[in-house]
């Protein structure tokens, strides 16, 4: 059985990035809602939070319990200096152990039973791999 992750073996975030993360929370976008509506409350089964700082990134969904990040992209993130950072980003993440999936806001608006249906397929992949029911 592989074991869960635990927030004290995540990367520390700086000063600041909690109460950023508060602000986020409370000004989510449109996109990021519909998102949430769908993944709150263990609907896939697994717990996710929202905006949760890890290291010096806020990340929009994670749950710990499978390591899972969930990145909701809007119209900026096509800009060639934010995808560089974005790559930067994910593969931090990904160097932390965490699995990073990203979504474009199109997506969300126009595909949302797609996005929701892969999500759901990589929660069951990693719950598999976690030996969580």
């Amino acid at each position: 059985m592989k074991k869960t992750l635990r927030y004290s073996e995540l990367p520390k975030y700086p000063k600041g990035a909690i109460g950023r993360a508060r602000y986020l929370r409370n000004n989510m976008t449109k996109h990021e809602l519909i998102v949430w509506r769908y993944i709150r409350e263990k609907q896939l089964g697994v717990k996710f939070k929202r905006q949760v700082p890890i290291n010096r990134y806020i990340v929009d969904f994670f749950s710990l319990e499978i390591g899972l990040v969930i990145e909701i992209d809007g119209g900026h993130h096509y800009d060639p200096k934010i995808t560089k950072k974005d790559k930067v980003r994910t593969n931090d993440l990904l160097n932390w152990g965490l699995t990073v999936i990203r979504y474009n806001n199109d997506e969300v608006l126009t595909n949302i039973e797609g996005v929701i249906n892969s999500i759901g397929e990589k929660v069951d992949e990693l719950k598999e791999r976690y030996e969580i029911e």
